[in-house]
């Protein structure tokens, strides 16, 4: 079976009803016990076992606190907004290295955070009018000052996919990409189009393939910044490519046997396989059983 998918398995309680009562929410502010995740801008601080570091509520902090659920025993667990001016950086290269650092529950729940406080860093003001806006629903909001509308952290749906043709899949890589990498493709869902036909347009736009049967994998959430990765399959109709090499810079059909070397990182795989914590990784793991 593929392993678990990364960022997925956090394990508080979301708590959705202390959102929406201001003295419950007090209240857990006040728990003796209650923890607050250490972040340097939204970078995690490994702790000394090299997991998520934890520490009491410091009174002198004035930064809001975001709740971000229960333990099983009831304590609240919270982090804090970003501090005006902090350099919020979506795509850190240290975050990256450190991840491997997190179990899967851990890694879930510092996603979770660093998109609540990357968002929270956006959305100072409000879209519709320009005025500032103020934290609401124990940081699971803002409203406007001034018009009183009312702004939700966002999630961003991509979908993520492997066509497949005659026993065979199509990988590709980006110009940032490390030497050797490839990946399945992906692209942003747009405005007015279902996931199956975000598939098949990002598969032609990319590579110039047409495809039918999209079919649904599994999703993962993507804190880099805010994305929600869905992961699908579908059939190609045929195998000539047709590269967009302003998003794609090369892309290939695999094999199971080549898919499985690059999984197992051989020396002489066609190419190196997605990091484990990556959904596109599970697809292919998924993909040759």
């Amino acid at each position: 079976m593929p392993l678990p998918l990364g960022f997925t398995g956090a394990w508080l309680d979301r708590a959705d009803p202390l959102r929406s009562d201001a003295a419950a929410f007090a209240a857990a502010a006040a728990h003796p016990g209650a923890r607050c995740l250490t972040l340097d801008g939204i970078d995690f601080v490994p702790g000394e076992g090299g997991g998520l570091r934890w520490e009491p509520l410091d009174p002198a902090d004035d930064r809001a606190l975001l709740l971000l659920g229960l333990d099983a025993r009831g304590t609240p667990h919270f982090v804090r907004e970003a501090a005006p001016g902090v350099r919020i950086d979506a795509r850190s290269r240290t975050v990256m290295r450190l991840l491997p650092l997190l179990s899967g529950e851990e890694a879930a729940l510092y996603g979770g955070a660093r998109s609540l406080v990357d968002w929270h860093a956006r959305h100072r003001f409000c879209a519709a009018c320009g005025s500032p806006t103020e934290l609401f629903r124990a940081g699971w909001g803002r409203r406007c000052g001034t018009c009183r509308a009312e702004h939700f952290p966002r999630v961003d749906p991509v979908v993520i996919m492997l066509a497949e043709h005659d026993g065979r899949v199509l990988v590709g890589r980006q110009g940032g990409f490390p030497p050797g990498f490839f990946s399945a493709l992906a692209g942003f869902v747009e405005p007015g189009e279902s996931l199956e036909e975000a598939v098949a347009r990002e598969l032609f736009e990319e590579a110039g393939i047409r495809v039918s049967n999209v079919t649904y994998v599994a999703s993962q959430p993507w804190p880099f910044p805010s994305s929600l990765m869905i992961g699908c399959r579908a059939v190609a109709l045929g195998a000539e490519l047709t590269l967009d090499t302003t998003e794609i810079e090369a892309a290939m059909w695999v094999d199971k046997a080549d898919v499985r070397a690059a999984l197992a990182g051989d020396i002489g795989a066609p190419f190196m396989a997605p990091p484990p914590l990556a959904i596109a990784r599970y697809l292919l793991e998924d993909w040759v059983g």
